[in-house]
């Protein structure tokens, strides 16, 4: 099943994660299929952004999102 999760990246207690969608059996930071955002929890706006028109196709073709990615898009 093709799933849409975060991918962590950055550094020690500086976490910034990736918005991916890749096979569920894969880690979580191993291969993705495609990047379609990003988010950055640490500076004070919570910065994230994603391109809502992949983040629909996507969903359209099967694809789950985790909870927390529903969580923090809004859908």
């Amino acid at each position: 099943m093709t799933v849409i999760r975060l991918t962590r990246m950055g550094r020690k207690k500086k976490p910034f994660y990736r918005i991916v969608v890749t096979d569920s059996r894969k880690r979580r930071d191993g291969g993705w299929i495609e990047s379609i955002g990003y988010y950055n929890p640490v500076v004070p706006n919570k910065d994230i952004k994603f391109d809502e028109e992949r983040l629909n196709y996507w969903l359209s073709v099967g694809a789950q999102m985790s909870p927390t990615v529903k969580r923090i898009t809004g859908k």
